[in-house]
Formats: structure tokens, sequence, C-alpha cells
């Protein structure tokens, strides 16, 4: 569960982190960091997509400056993936609604 968000700073399970983050419904990877930074890739995201989820959130920083593009949104969802992309803060509240239901991951970058 996602305790809090701000720019640059999240709080999950009391643990706060000030670098981007993947957060596994049994673990958070902290050292998340895109190839090509503020353009995400597939292969930023392979182990999300071989953990198979059945949510992805994605969330492009605060004020949504990461940019998620339309192939690498069909890809997931080709892969039997739903997908949701949106502002981390939205994307944080959105994984917190969806975690408890669903096998649910998030990809947060935390800034820009």
């Amino acid at each position: 569960m996602i305790d809090s968000y701000d720019f640059g700073r999240i709080t999950v399970e009391g643990r706060t982190y000030t670098s981007d983050v993947i957060i596994y419904p049994d673990r958070v990877n902290s050292s998340w960091w895109r190839k090509e930074g503020h353009n995400l890739c597939l292969e930023d995201i392979r182990e999300i997509i071989e953990f198979k989820p059945e949510v992805l959130i994605i969330g492009q920083g605060k004020p949504g400056l990461m940019k998620v593009p339309e192939s690498i949104q069909r890809a997931i969802r080709d892969k039997g993936i739903e997908v949701i992309v949106s502002g981390t803060e939205n994307a944080a509240r959105r994984y917190n609604e969806v975690s408890g239901r669903r096998k649910a991951v998030a990809a947060l970058h935390l800034a820009c």
C-alpha cells in the first residue's frame, strides 16, 4: 500500500523512497532506471511483463512528463495486461484502489 506521494518522494508501507520505484505485491524495486530517461521503453518494464500482473499502473511524474508511447501501451495490452497511465499522484491512488483486488504492479516516476 502506498502511504503517501509528493514530488520526488513516495512512502510505501512506512518506508520512504526518493528514486523511481516499481511496486510489486510483495516487494519494492527502488533502483528502477529507464534507458531513455523520460521515454518509457519495453526494456524498462521487461521484468514487470515477465511477472505477468493483471494490471500495470504507470506514473508519469508529478506533472506527467515521462512519455509512454501508444506502441508501448499496445505491447503491454497484447500480453494480456491492463495498462493505466497517468500522473504519479493519480497512479498512486489507482494502485491503492486496485492492488487489494487484483495482481497489480506500479511503475512510478517520482519527479518530473
